[in-house]
């Protein structure tokens, strides 16, 4: 579910929206944030907008005294004493994703989109390699090799954590 507030709006809901982004916003105090500014496509579609891939506009930082203040976003990051401030044309809260997207006045032609920073975990693909398996202490030791990509992982699993791959193997 998407909470929209607009300024100029004639939404009925429209301040009440704005409560529920001021209310959102004031919880992320302490917590480590990501920052992602963009510029809005010409065909004004975000859903287009490529927010995977890290540009020089995105940063993570921990959030202190954020605050809406009227229709005016502000914060510090990091702890630092400077408050800084963005007075928005709209504001987007996706209550699902826990992402609020933030339409700043002075630059229209941007988009900047504020949540919770989020584990990013690599994938790594190995194509049969060469399994190794003991035991180290009470725990399972198991290597995979990839020779042709000078690649190893090495994974110590518990008891429990040993059947549980077991299980997970069998029922594939």
């Amino acid at each position: 579910m998407n909470i929209v507030w607009e300024q100029n709006s004639n939404n009925p809901q429209n301040s009440n929206n704005l409560d529920a982004v001021a209310q959102w916003w004031s919880k992320l105090a302490e917590q480590e944030i990501t920052w992602q500014q963009r510029l809005i496509p010409e065909h004004e579609d975000i859903t287009a907008i490529d927010w995977k891939t890290e540009n020089n506009f995105d940063e993570k930082l921990v959030l202190s005294q954020p605050q809406l203040r009227g229709i005016t976003v502000y914060w510090s990051k990091n702890q630092q004493q400077q408050q800084r401030n963005i007075t928005a044309r709209k504001l987007e809260l996706d209550t699902e994703h826990q992402k609020l997207y933030i339409y700043p006045q002075s630059q229209p032609q941007v988009i900047i989109r504020v949540g919770l920073a989020e584990i990013v975990y690599h994938t790594i693909d190995m194509d049969n390699p060469l399994i190794v398996a003991g035991t180290v202490g009470k725990n399972y030791l198991l290597l995979l090799q990839d020779k042709q990509q000078k690649l190893e992982v090495k994974v110590s699993l518990s008891a429990e954590n040993l059947l549980k791959l077991l299980d997970s193997l069998k029922q594939k």
